[in-house]
């Protein structure tokens, strides 16, 4: 069961259709991740809570508890039940069952909002929802990502009005790419970004606003890592 940001490399795994089998290459670009576990033993999972890494392996819950399993071809299995029905080792309290988890890639694929417009603004989820431009930005950029995954038989069961209102009432929260670029991390940009702008040219789904901010925050990566630096914002003085 892999939980991980963005959308996962065997996402394509058993997806009847043109892609079937066809890895996403943006989130295992050299593909030693697929050689090292197999498709078969893969549960799909979307996390939900908010949270903050303290340290390597320790991780800060800040809001939420909801898991979402399933299998990647949408089958019932009495593993997944067992996962759910778990009351302890895996801690997933709000665990549930869906026929697909692929059906909440609305959570995965709008990592690629939010996360990215909070590394070059350094915004939080609530500065950025309630930012007039970035708002409509994040929304524009919203509905990009639905017509790719509309595109890949993804039907948005929440508007994007709902989904930024969700994530404003989180509050003050960094996301997981600002946290990296302040700590210095390489910024998980090619699960949470590249994967939309590959779906996006197999679909042939225009993502103007998506494609921009990726650019830009590419280079931003590029420049962090070159230079061996992090990059925060302190008061003057």
């Amino acid at each position: 069961m892999t939980l991980q940001n963005g959308v996962p490399w065997w996402y394509f795994h058993k997806l009847p259709g043109a892609f079937e089998g066809r890895p996403v290459a943006a989130a295992d670009p050299d593909g030693s991740i697929a050689r090292h576990i197999d498709n078969e033993r893969i549960i799909g999972t979307v996390v939900y809570p908010a949270s903050e890494l303290v340290s390597p392996g320790v991780v800060k819950v800040i809001e939420g508890n909801r898991f979402t399993l399933g299998e990647p071809d949408g089958s019932k299995s009495d593993r997944v039940q067992r996962l759910v029905r778990s009351p302890d080792p895996s801690r997933l309290q709000g665990a549930d069952r869906r026929r697909s988890a692929r059906r909440d890639l609305d959570e995965a694929m709008g990592q690629c909002d939010l996360n990215p417009v909070s590394a070059l603004s350094h915004g939080t989820l609530a500065g950025i929802c309630g930012f007039p431009l970035t708002r409509d930005l994040a929304a524009k950029m919203m509905a990009e990502t639905q017509a790719v995954a509309e595109k890949l038989g993804v039907r948005f069961r929440i508007s994007i009005d709902k989904r930024i209102a969700g994530a404003e009432a989180v509050g003050e929260h960094k996301t997981s790419m600002l946290q990296d670029v302040e700590a210095g991390r390489a910024p998980e940009l090619e699960a949470l970004v590249g994967s939309v702008v590959e779906m996006a040219r197999l679909t042939e789904t225009p993502t103007p606003h998506v494609d921009a901010i990726y650019a830009v925050t590419s280079l931003l990566a590029k420049v962090l890592a070159e230079r061996k630096g992090r990059l925060e914002i302190q008061p003057a003085g």
